[in-house]
């Protein structure tokens, strides 16, 4: 909304002479007010009143006004309070974001917000009902942001009671009186800072926050108290943070680290003692506790709360998650070391048990928590060292004359506890943001295997690869999968891609967009373990799938358990409605080979045919096919 300036008649040269001069006589009473032999020496808050009332009686507003916006942005709190004609006031008022989208957002977005017909502006329109009838009938206003480095703190705001157009002058001078608050603000922030402790022994650079050592000496303080209290120390951990930084860069992870470290920093809480980071995405704060632990799980709830809302960066909203641990002095340990291991493991025990949550101190799960993050340090290290292998089951036509296909299944040869099954580390890669790094590590192995088996002379048939919900939901997964079949000079054909249903449950529009970009590559798609998800009718007809393959769990009990005859009957019927291929996986015995025969059952896999095998056997394999 752009709104017409109060201009006088240009000079000689171009400009307006009236408006220029009463810019200059604003900035002329500004700096005689800073560079004031008293003014130095006023605290912060006398330094903002005079500040204010500068403002007020130079713009001849009827109230000016400064807001701090709330460390999640939710909301705007009003701190300072001036009218030329009654003088300053302490009366707290509170802004919802909830209630004012719209004003919220043009804060944000622009630099400087004003309007001469506040009622009738959309985006002030609401604060009609609230605020503007509360204020006294107030028509127009002139919001200047204020600034904490480059984190929009609050708002300098100038409020008339009749309709004005605000001239440039009075923007200039309302946007240098906010830019000096920021530098107050900033000043005495770092005046703060400074008299806490030492800045270089003590002080985290990149955070502005104290470090390790700082809350180990504090720690070492409250304990040698002659009379010491309770008190807990919270662990915190960013949840997910490598894959955010895989994902969307590491300036993107680095201003959620920037963001956690100022709301812990800003946080309004009794008991609170300090805030350190202690890694590079892990943060302590002690916390002098009451000994009640229901009140102090609801103190930690509350500080998850608030660490849990959005955080804007550049255009787009991300929601971050923090694992939390909790350990008490002198309750789980009674010296500096002891207390910040407990706390540790009780994060350990929060991320195994789903994240996003809180964990106190548990001494019998301790242990298996940082074993099981210990598995996940040594999986990241399997998938950047070729720690991994790709084992291959055939799968069979139904006369079992013809090995028509295969699946490739991953493998961990582990360094100490051997191989591992895919339950024991594929949860863990789901969990640990590692799912997607894995499938492209498995697509590309099997790649590298068909052109090995080109090279000597095999024909290697085609090969099923299952691929995550998250590699299936990827809109540039199409243009991945064309890459590698152009660098190892594979054909779409010589690819099955499986998923499973709940892969395609999400409403994307971009699903059927890279399912049938992969078809008309040649690559055939299928849906792995039938029945155990929640995928449509409609959204099946819909895809452009070709085979499903029945889940081991409805086959191993056949063709004795009536139930999974009839489950197992109805997906045969309904491929059969749809045109699709049927696999059946688990097969073990000659009872559940010819029950499924009789059935019409186009392909089965299982132990009864093939175990899984390594590439050299499953070449050796194809050659002696090949020979007979």
């Amino acid at each position: 909304m752009t709104l017409p300036l109060c201009l006088c008649p240009p000079s000689a040269n171009g400009l307006s002479v009236e408006p220029v001069k009463t810019f200059f006589s604003y900035h002329k009473a500004l700096m005689q007010l800073l560079h004031g032999a008293y003014f130095g020496g006023l605290s912060q808050r006398k330094k903002l009143e005079a500040l204010l009332a500068l403002c007020g009686d130079l713009l001849k507003t009827d109230s000016v006004s400064i807001w701090s916006m709330s460390l999640c942005g939710a909301s705007l709190n009003r701190e300072f309070y001036y009218q030329p004609q009654s003088g300053h006031h302490y009366i707290s008022y509170t802004l919802l974001r909830a209630q004012h989208p719209l004003y919220f957002n043009a804060l944000e977005e622009a630099e400087i917000l004003f309007t001469h017909d506040a009622i009738q502006d959309p985006r002030t329109q609401s604060l009609k009902c609230s605020y503007l009838g509360a204020a006294s009938g107030m028509a127009s206003i002139l919001d200047a942001p204020i600034y904490d480095g480059n984190r929009l703190y609050g708002i300098l705001s100038l409020e008339s009671t009749e309709p004005r157009f605000w001239s440039l002058p009075d923007i200039a001078c309302a946007t240098a009186f906010a830019d000096t608050i920021s530098l107050i603000n900033t000043h005495q922030a770092w005046l703060n800072s400074r008299k806490e402790l030492d800045y270089i022994t003590h002080h985290d650079d990149f955070t502005g926050l104290q470090n390790r050592h700082a809350l180990q000496h504090r720690m070492q303080q409250l304990i040698q108290e002659p009379a010491p209290n309770t008190f807990a120390l919270l662990w915190f951990d960013i949840d997910r943070l490598n894959a955010i930084n895989n994902a969307l860069g590491g300036q993107v992870g680095d201003a959620i680290v920037s963001e956690v470290a100022a709301r812990l920093r800003g946080l309004l809480l009794p008991g609170k003692d300090m805030v350190a980071r202690v890694g590079g995405d892990e943060f302590a704060l002690l916390y002098s506790w009451p000994d009640d632990d229901a009140e102090l799980a609801a103190t930690v709830a509350s500080i998850m709360d608030m660490l849990h809302q959005p955080i804007d960066i550049g255009q787009q909203k991300l929601t971050v998650t923090t694992s939390v641990g909790v350990a008490l002095y002198p309750r789980d340990a009674d010296d500096i070391n002891s207390l910040l291991r407990c706390s540790e493991s009780a994060m350990y025990h929060a991320k195994a048990c789903g994240r996003r949550q809180a964990q106190f101190y548990n001494q019998a799960v301790s242990v298996s928590a940082k074993a099981r993050f210990l598995l996940e340090s040594q999986l990241i290290d399997a998938l950047a060292n070729q720690g991994l292998s790709v084992f291959y089951q055939p799968i069979m036509s139904a006369d079992l004359q013809t090995l028509v296909s295969c699946e490739a299944l991953v493998r961990w040869c582990h360094p100490s506890a051997g191989f591992l099954s895919p339950a024991e580390f594929l949860p863990l890669a789901y969990e640990a943001g590692l799912i997607a790094e894995l499938d492209s590590w498995v697509l590309e192995r099997v790649c590298q295997d068909i052109k090995q088996a080109r090279a000597q002379g095999l024909c290697m048939p085609p090969v099923a690869v299952n691929l995550s919900a998250d590699t299936v939901m990827d809109p540039l997964l199409a243009d991945k999968v064309f890459n590698l079949l152009e660098h190892y000079q594979i054909q779409g054909g010589q690819l099955e891609l499986e998923m499973i249903e709940d892969a395609i449950k999400e409403d994307s529009s971009t699903l059927p967009d890279t399912l049938t970009e992969l078809v008309r590559m040649g690559i055939k798609l299928s849906i792995d373990d039938f029945g155990t998800g929640y995928s449509s009718l409609l959204r099946l007809k819909n895809l452009p799938f070709t085979k499903l393959k029945i889940d081991r769990s409805f086959i191993q009990d056949l063709p004795h358990n009536p139930d999974d005859c009839a489950i197992t009957l109805s997906v045969l019927g309904m491929a059969r409605g749809l045109g699709l291929a049927v696999v059946a996986e688990g097969v073990e015995n000659i009872d559940q080979e010819q029950w499924l025969q009789q059935q019409g059952c186009h392909y089965l896999q299982g132990f009864k045919y093939h175990r899984p095998m390594p590439v050299s056997d499953f070449f050796a394999l194809l050659t002696a096919d090949m020979i007979s």
